[in-house]
């Protein structure tokens, strides 16, 4: 129980590190925010948790290919903000472009028999 305490301490206390200092200093935030700190998290848990290298490599493979519709989020964001659309409206537009995206390039993966 303290092995799963400790991992949501940590995960929930890197979230709040680079908020509160997005607070401060975006620009050290974003650096922050853009290393892939919760996928590193979740292959070392899942390596603990498992031993398990094929399990880490299967999941470092579906991570790289999901990345790039993830990106699409962080460009239709600024650009519905910049555009004066409300903030919570264009976080859900982001997030339901970021979806349709990601559901796309599994649909095409899928297609080429790349295995997620």
């Amino acid at each position: 129980m303290i092995y799963y305490l400790t991992k949501i301490v940590v995960t929930a206390g890197l979230v709040v590190i680079i908020s509160e200092v997005g607070k401060r200093n975006t620009f050290l935030a974003a650096i922050l925010a853009s290393v892939p700190t919760v996928s590193l998290l979740a292959l070392v848990w899942l390596y603990q948790d498992t031993g398990n290298v094929t399990l880490v490599t299967s999941l470092a493979k579906s991570i790289f290919w999901l990345v790039l519709p993830s990106l699409t989020f962080f460009i239709a964001l600024p650009l519905l903000l910049g555009m004066g659309v409300n903030f919570y409206l264009s976080l859900v537009i982001a997030t339901s472009v970021t979806a349709c995206c990601y559901w796309g390039l599994v649909a095409i993966l899928h297609y080429y028999g790349v295995q997620l």
